[in-house]
């Protein structure tokens, strides 16, 4: 079975929670401010391999947070990073974490392909209040070598589980080239980080 480890990062209120739990759920929980982090893992079949996915979600996150990422950069084979259409401020919180994913993977002379990062402008139900263009997304995601969409957690089911899914696949076209990079003690590296992020785990 391969295992796949994907952080959901967002600022405060983009609906970062929503969309992981629309996920694994397909239920749509509306918005709450998240007072702790979350391993959610789910098992799941990806064009005949079995997948145990884990999916982080950190507590919510401030629009002005720290933006170290260290742990979350160690530990995820790839990040969907949300933010919320209707609010300029959580799109400039994105590109900030874009920034520094892609700063890491300079810093440490890693590709980008080696992570899959997915840019998400979610809550596209409130195009009336929409504050941020789609060309603006498109821009920032050619600028990051990421990929990009618009859709709604709370009414399109379908387009969340299809982005979860070319996510998973980018990442696990990936696996081999890393599994030759990977040194001998990534396990033990592996293991210290899921201690640090493995205070709650929900099985879906």
């Amino acid at each position: 079975m391969t295992e796949v480890k994907l952080a959901v990062l967002g600022g405060s209120g983009a609906g970062k929670s929503a969309l992981a739990v629309r996920f694994l759920t397909r239920r749509f929980i509306g918005e709450y401010a998240s007072s702790a982090e979350c391993i959610y893992t789910k098992h799941l079949s990806l064009d005949g391999r079995q997948i145990h996915l884990e999916i982080y979600d950190p507590c919510s996150q401030p629009h002005r947070g720290k933006l170290s990422l260290t742990g979350e950069l160690h530990w995820a084979d790839g990040f969907i990073i949300v933010y919320d259409i209707s609010d300029r401020a959580s799109f400039a919180f994105a590109k900030a974490l874009l920034y520094r994913i892609r700063e890491s993977h300079i810093g440490a002379c890693k590709k980008m392909v080696e992570s899959s990062v997915f840019l998400v402008g979610n809550k596209q139900d409130l195009c009336h209040m929409r504050e941020v263009g789609w060309d603006e997304g498109q821009k920032l995601a050619i600028d990051n070598k990421c990929q990009f969409c618009e859709l709604s957690a709370a009414e399109h089911y379908q387009e969340v589980v299809a982005m979860f899914m070319k996510v998973l696949r980018n990442i696990t076209s990936n696996f081999k080239v890393k599994e030759k990079r990977r040194p001998s003690g990534s396990k033990s590296m592996a293991k210290l980080i899921n201690n640090v992020f493995g205070k709650r785990r929900k099985s879906v």
